[in-house]
């Protein structure tokens, strides 16, 4: 990356991606930003959940301009092909450059928000470059919890303007996002031995694209736990099938790619499960394929296990997993293409104890549709007699067209490339909500180069657009 440009951004991303920091264990980071306001001499100072803010003073001529925040998250999203060795809270990140992409090998790029972070350091580092005075705010665990914008506290900003950086999509502006939470079910099941003369089979789902389940969630992509328990549910309807284990998607906040299930039927049914799962797969095919290039499934021959689930827990958890939302709910009717209210069927897993962990996560640009869409995957586990949770949740953050931040955009990025930008409002979460509970005066937007892939190994991030993104974030400061 070192000859890439602007060559002081892509210095600080390649950095950053030699160092851990998965969600909740981000202390390398923060050792990293401290060591770096230490070396530049600039004022730094952490709070009690681990937020890190680096001050840098205005240059000539706008010391008198407002304080301006420039904000992104230290923590990625750490998912990798279940044929890839990798330990995220130990090794680096092992990029590569394809055309204009910038990627990784197996494993997420951690561009969400590494490339956010680098802008920042490299404008932190700059001697030659025309800003107000910068609150450059570094906030930890977003992906899992949104920790670090929860416990901000009242007084540790100054600015009031603020400037996320989190943003995935090129020449696009965001003043808006939705609220979510989350719900979690756990279903307690009987163990009992294998009964006899049963045959027993893997089936799994892979290849699937995955992605965030808030920016793709309309890109109808399929859903592996999904698609998994679909063949399943079918099974179970023409023969008597009892499930062994269950295994499906990783993050609540990430479409699930893979499922894996050891189910076991009578010896006698043995050629139909073959015949029906073939028949599943060309149904698959016709339903998904254009979205779904690389979608895998497979059926093998497994040792016989020697216990499995009761019948009855079994059937109702094939019951709730199909009868359980996934996708878009409703589109929004205020702006044009934008996802209202949606559900994301993140993961099913089988726990110690004989409990099974199912995770879902909602999000809505109306607070009321967000609890709704919530209660109603709830009243459907409370039906199969799952104990059934919920997250704190946060809230959304709601456009503001007439936003000053937001005209100093539009014109920065009219003079620069000689268009306007798009503006949008963003079904993913974004911290912006929190920050605007505790600072209701701030003026925000969001902005970002362009990624693909986020939240799964498929992240990629555009060379072209990141030099883009940083002229435009250079332009807007100077403005």
């Amino acid at each position: 990356m070192k000859t890439l440009q602007p060559k002081a951004v892509w210095h600080f991303f390649h950095e950053i991606t030699q160092i851990p920091r998965p969600s909740k264990k981000e202390e390398q980071i923060i050792n990293y930003l401290k060591s770096f306001g230490e070396k530049y001499k600039l004022n730094t100072k952490t709070d009690k959940a681990g937020n890190v803010l680096i001050c840098k003073p205005g240059t000539k001529g706008y010391e008198n301009k407002k304080t301006t925040i420039l904000q992104a998250h230290i923590d990625m999203v750490c998912e990798k092909n279940s044929d890839t060795i990798f330990n995220f809270e130990t090794d680096p990140i092992q990029t590569y450059i394809e055309d204009d992409w910038v990627k990784a090998r197996g494993t997420t790029l951690g561009g969400d928000n590494g490339i956010g972070m680098a802008m920042m350091l490299a404008l932190l580092a700059s001697n030659d470059l025309h800003h107000p005075t910068l609150e450059c705010l570094f906030t930890v665990d977003e992906e899992t919890g949104l920790t670090g914008a929860f416990a901000l506290e009242q007084n540790f900003l100054s600015g009031e303007v603020l400037i996320n950086l989190d943003s995935e999509d090129d020449g696009e502006v965001f003043v808006g996002c939705a609220g979510g939470i989350d719900t979690t079910a756990t279903l307690t099941y009987n163990a009992e031995k294998t009964p006899e003369n049963f045959f027993s089979f893997t089936v799994s789902v892979k290849g699937l694209s995955g992605g965030h389940s808030g920016d793709d969630i309309e890109k109808g992509r399929g859903n592996a736990n999904k698609i998994l328990n679909r063949f399943l549910w079918t099974l179970n309807k023409q023969m008597d099938v009892r499930l062994a284990s269950f295994d499906g998607g990783n993050l609540r906040n990430a479409i699930a790619r893979e499922a894996v299930a050891v189910a076991c039927v009578p010896w006698s049914e043995k050629e139909n499960v073959r015949v029906l799962f073939n028949y599943f797969i060309h149904e698959l095919e016709i339903e998904i394929t254009d979205v779904e290039p690389k979608m895998v499934l497979s059926l093998e021959s497994e040792s016989t296990p020697e216990m499995v689930m009761d019948k009855k827990t079994s059937t109702a958890l094939l019951n709730v997993l199909y009868a359980c939302a996934h996708g878009v709910i409703a589109m929004s009717r205020d702006m044009k293409n934008l996802v209202e209210t949606s559900t994301n069927l993140a993961s099913v897993k089988m726990k110690e104890g004989n409990t099974i962990l199912i995770t879902t996560s909602q999000r809505s640009s109306v607070e009321s549709s967000k609890y709704d869409i919530m209660q109603q995957v709830e009243a459907v586990f409370a039906l199969a007699g799952a104990v059934v949770t919920h997250g704190d949740g946060y809230p959304g953050w709601k456009p503001n067209l007439k936003s000053d931040i937001l005209k100093i955009a539009q014109l920065s990025y009219q003079k620069l490339f000689g268009v306007e930008p798009q503006i949008r409002a963003i079904h993913a979460g974004l911290e912006c909500g929190l920050f605007l509970e505790k600072y209701p005066f701030l003026d925000m937007i969001s902005i970002g180069p362009q990624m693909y892939g986020v939240h799964s190994p498929d992240e990629r991030l555009s060379i072209s657009s990141t030099e883009k993104c940083w002229k435009w974030l250079i332009q807007i400061l100077a403005e």
